[in-house]
């Protein structure tokens, strides 16, 4: 727990907020393989550093800082491994040592960390700003979220929570939610955990992965539209801000059936009874949290039933997540604050007051909220090939023939003037790999990429192909067989 400065006298709203900041002399770290979910952190906060293990931007960032040598390590897993690798890298410790204030080294955020993670943070002498591992563990257990869910009165798709011992056994237990099924196991992401089964053909598919789990989550298939909310728990209610709908499962952009792949927020999405429903929603679940001990960044997927209208709980990612860049560049974050500021801040040892259902109520208005999009871009062809050359990190620019050229270097999408630019984040550089499932990059664009029946729009796929045109790659191997790589960004 932060220990209270006494020093700073109470901040009143949300200038003393910023302007606290804007002061800080504390050093704070966002640690990942990207820099892409905390964007433009740096920007608000003095003192805020990126430590990654991809350089995106080629050295050109100000903030990212990137070891140069590379030591002897397992091969990676997870971003978990990651993260533990950066936090025992000379470079890493001793850049974080140069940077201490007054015998503090400072605090640090992960998109996911671990008790390995846990233990070579407080050995560099950092705190960590999110709960415990372990709670965020069990709370990020799809089958936990749904128990959350029914304490705090908001509603799920029709489900049972049931170990699977083989086909027989999922109709038996399953029996009142028919035969077109959805199950997802404890952990995953980005889709590859969740499998749709309507047949036993379909369930031999994934047998394997559904009957070595103790516990499942089996759920009634239904005929929905994917979205997310952000929100944060804070001492003071649950800030929640303006639902996105989803992007998921475009064969153009991943290889995964339910596999997420980007997001776009604007003034109309969805009908303004569901908007009012999923911050409503929020705001229990939130509340929830808080007496389950949590505090601080999370996010919540809402399925939204086309026949029926119903919005249910779809899951929880307690962290800040894929969607965050787009949340916290929206008008509404800028005009105010970012969302994560107020997560950073029940971790400054501050005291604070501030109005949430001011905020709330202003987040909520559709003045405030522009229109952007963005776009996961992944390698989904079954092969693996070496990248010759890859596209910088930058504002790139489209012509009315559809090809697109480099304009020029910038670090945040803020940049992007027009629907004829887009911000592009580099994750997949010249020497790596491409396999089924690897992130390539990341496209924000102003405007929308679907249309409002959920299909990508010929914008989005122009887009896409021309990234895809600005990788140049050899062929090594076709695989024909799935990787068990995760997502670099969600």
């Amino acid at each position: 727990m932060a220990v209270k400065k006494d020093n700073i006298k109470p901040l009143k709203g949300v200038a003393d907020i910023r302007r606290y900041f804007y002061k800080n002399e504390t050093p704070i770290y966002f640690i990942s393989a990207t820099n892409f979910n905390l964007l433009g952190a740096d920007e608000w906060i003095k003192g805020f550093k990126f430590i990654c293990y991809i350089e995106c931007f080629d050295g050109l960032h100000p903030n990212v800082f990137s070891p140069k040598e590379e030591i002897p390590h397992d091969e990676f897993e997870s971003i978990e491994d990651i993260n533990n690798y950066l936090l025992q890298h000379p470079e890493v410790q001793n850049f974080i040592k140069t940077r201490s204030k007054n015998g503090d080294p400072g605090k640090v955020m992960f998109l996911m960390f671990d008790e390995k993670t846990e233990k070579l943070a407080k050995k560099q002498g950092l705190e960590i700003m999110f709960p415990t591992a372990e709670m965020r563990t069990f709370m990020d257990n799809k089958v936990n979220t749904n128990r959350i869910a029914e304490k705090a009165g908001v509603p799920c798709v029709p489900y049972v929570l049931s170990k699977v011992k083989n086909y027989k056994h999922l109709g038996e237990v399953s029996k009142k939610l028919g035969t077109d099924l959805v199950i997802q196991t404890p952990f995953g992401d980005s889709g590859h955990t969740t499998f749709f089964i309507s047949n036993e053909e379909e369930f031999k598919k994934y047998e394997d992965e559904i009957v070595k789990e103790k516990e499942v989550k089996v759920m009634k298939r239904i005929n929905c539209r994917g979205s997310a909310i952000e929100a944060c728990v804070t001492r003071h209610g649950t800030i929640v801000a303006p639902l996105m709908t989803e992007l998921v499962g475009f064969n153009e952009l991943t290889p995964y059936k339910g596999g997420w792949c980007g997001n776009e927020i604007y003034p109309n999405s969805f009908t303004p009874t569901l908007r009012k429903k999923a911050r409503t929603y929020t705001q229990l679940f939130g509340d929830q949290l808080r007496k389950e001990g949590y505090k601080g960044y999370f996010e919540l997927d809402f399925l939204i039933d086309q026949d029926n209208g119903q919005i249910y709980l779809g899951e929880l990612n307690p962290r800040v997540t894929g969607a965050s860049s787009i949340t916290n560049h929206a008008v509404f974050a800028l005009a105010d604050a970012p969302l994560y500021l107020f997560h950073v801040l029940e971790w400054m040892g501050v005291d604070y007051d501030i109005s949430v259902k001011a905020i709330n109520d202003r987040w909520a208005r559709q003045e405030n909220i522009d229109s952007w999009s963005q776009l996961i871009i992944k390698h989904t062809a079954e092969t693996i090939e070496y990248i010759d050359e890859a596209p910088k990190s930058g504002i790139w620019k489209m012509f009315d023939n559809g090809y697109i050229q480099f304009d020029r270097m910038d670090t945040h999408r803020r940049a992007v003037e027009t629907e004829n630019e887009a911000f592009f984040l580099r994750i997949s550089n010249k020497g790596d790999y491409l396999y089924e499932g690897a992130d390539m990059g990341i496209l924000v664009t102003r405007g929308r990429m679907m249309t409002d029946d959920f299909k990508l729009k010929d914008r989005a796929k122009t887009w896409i192909k021309a990234i895809h045109a600005q990788y140049s790659s050899t062929l090594i191997e076709d695989k024909r067989k799935k990787t068990t790589s995760g997502s670099l960004t969600k």
